[in-house]
């Protein structure tokens, strides 16, 4: 319940406060007194966005204060959740800086408007009327028939499967997705490691081939000089072995007399025989060093497939080939079976499904037995208002798919005037007749629906006589289970307030400002009596308002 609105600087409020007490609030004014201002206050509060035009002196910040007593509504799971400390009484604040900015207060504790709405939506309904229109909103029809019907923790338990439901269905989508990319990625990785099998590269195969190829393509200079090497290492006259073995028998003849020369021989000998192999190395090269077309042959195209493989995959030599055969062969092996998931899954899915059907049937249901006798009592409360002919009806379509709220679609279906065809609320009422369909319905299901206060901007548009005294009856008896604040031109439904604010402008210096007056009774019947004739008030008016007032 609100207890109290503070407003300083916004619009042509400089600075007021109201206090709210349980039963019926009336607000009532002349036309462009600032009624509907506060009510913009209190918007701004319950999370609507603002900006700097709104102040009344540009060099200084609006605040908007209200506070609410909330022991009574269940809220302290909500402040749990989003981290905030539950408080009674709870104080909303919203800021607003002159360059513009917004900042929004839940007991002091800055928080974000899109909290600052789901707080202020369990605490106040406010309905404006080219605001507000939520009775035109399939979503607020169906709240209120669930309401009505009790589905609350039907509906909850639903949701909470329909969220898993949805969460599988959505794994599983990205499992065939992944199987699907999957399978591609196979396809493309086979047909590379075939090609890779299919050239078979193996260790240093690239090198090898290249020394190979040279040394055919140079056999011919390679005999020649290793034949020309060998030949002056052990055949020529002058051959470098027996210039050695001279030299070492010299060396011989006098080793026993310096005590260096016996070593120094010995490796004579060691070099003897160093060379003796180096050209025996050169005879075998020699040996099986033959010009071989053939082979060269055979060689360019093996190099050929090995480039090829190399230019496509990048790589450097034959080891990165290798490198890579390997690596293609491991993201081969580390493509796992997705199909037993995704079986496994849909079977998930599927009973999750039955699940879901049999609980949207128990809600359809529910709701059905809900909506012809809902719809009789509004009709009924509309011919009160005036609206004889009027008529509404509910609509219950069955969906092709579940959705969050079950399986079916509730509409609701209203013909203003007799023979009228039954159309979409938002295509066919005009301002009074949203204003009667809003009150019957909302005060049909406030009890049904947490609602602990419900504003009601000039609500009365469009009606005058004993439709307003009717009005200001439902009101009054809506008051005696909720706190209901209401913006009101018409007397019938101003006599049944319990507290009664006149909005009035006052002129100073330059400027006009709003301020708001707590009516006593003597002051209660001069309103109402020139709301009904007037001001200043007719003798008979003044009698008239007391009738109305009872005193």
């Amino acid at each position: 319940m609100i207890q109290s609105l503070l407003v300083k600087n916004y619009a042509i409020i400089e600075e007021l406060k109201l206090d709210f007490s349980e039963g019926l609030t009336i607000i009532t004014g002349e036309t462009g007194a600032g009624k509907s201002i506060l009510l913009g206050a209190l918007g701004l509060v319950m999370g609507r966005r603002a900006d700097n035009k709104s102040l009344f002196l540009k060099d200084k910040k609006c605040i908007i204060e209200a506070e609410f007593e909330v022991d009574r509504y269940g809220l302290e799971d909500f402040f749990e959740k989003e981290g905030l400390d539950f408080e009674n009484p709870l104080i909303l604040r919203r800021e607003i800086s002159p360059t513009g900015k917004s900042r929004a207060f839940v007991n002091d504790t800055p928080v974000n408007l899109k909290l600052l709405q789901l707080l202020s939506g369990s605490l106040l309904d406010l309905h404006q009327q080219f605001d507000t229109m939520d009775i035109h909103q399939v979503s607020f029809q169906l709240r209120m028939i669930d309401a009505l019907s009790g589905n609350r923790k039907l509906l909850v338990g639903y949701q909470d499967i329909f969220s898993k439901y949805q969460t599988k269905k959505l794994a599983l989508s990205n499992l065939i997705e992944r199987q699907e990319t999957s399978a591609r990625e196979i396809e493309f990785l086979q047909f590379q490691l075939a090609e890779f099998n299919e050239t078979d590269p193996q260790p240093n195969e690239i090198e090898t081939l290249e020394d190979e190829r040279k040394s055919l393509n140079n056999a011919e200079e390679i005999q020649r000089s290793l034949g020309a090497a060998y030949n002056l290492m052990m055949d020529a006259d002058n051959a470098v072995v027996g210039m050695i073995d001279e030299l070492a028998n010299k060396i011989n003849q006098v080793k026993n007399l310096h005590p260096e020369l016996s070593g120094l021989n010995a490796r004579f000998q060691s070099v003897k025989m160093e060379v003796e192999d180096i050209a025996s190395s050169f005879d075998k090269i020699v040996a099986k060093t033959n010009h071989d077309p053939e082979r060269i042959q055979e060689i360019g195209l093996r190099l050929d497939a090995l480039f090829k493989l190399q230019h496509k995959h990048r790589a450097q030599n034959t080891q990165d080939l290798l490198d890579i055969r390997n690596r293609m062969n491991l993201e081969l092996e580390g493509f796992g079976d997705l199909q037993s998931e995704i079986d496994e899954i849909t079977k998930e899915i599927s009973t999750l499904e039955k699940t879901l059907k049999a609980a949207a049937k128990v809600l359809s249901d529910r709701r059905k037995k809900h909506l012809q006798p809902f719809s009789k009592k509004v009709v009924a409360m509309l011919h009160q208002l005036g609206m004889e002919y009027a008529q509404i009806k509910i609509d219950q379509t069955p969906l092709d798919e579940l959705s969050s709220t079950g399986a079916d679609l509730i509409t609701f279906l209203f013909a203003p005037n007799k023979g009228s065809e039954y159309s979409a609320i938002k295509e066919v009422a005009s301002g009074g007749e949203l204003s009667r369909l809003t009150l019957a319905i909302k005060s049909l299901v406030a009890d049904a629906i947490p609602l602990p206060t419900l504003i009601f901007d000039e609500i009365d548009t469009g009606i005058s006589g004993d439709v307003a005294l009717k009005m200001g009856h439902i009101l009054s008896e809506l008051a005696d289970r909720h706190q209901v604040v209401s913006i009101t031109h018409t007397p019938q439904i101003a006599v049944q307030a319990d507290r009664h604010y006149f909005v009035y402008k006052q002129p100073e210096k330059n400027t006009t400002i709003t301020n708001v007056k707590l009516l006593n009774e003597v002051e209660r019947i001069e309103e109402v009596a020139t709301m009904l004739s007037g001001s200043p008030p007719s003798a008979s008016a003044i009698e008239n308002a007391k009738e109305l007032l009872g005193v």
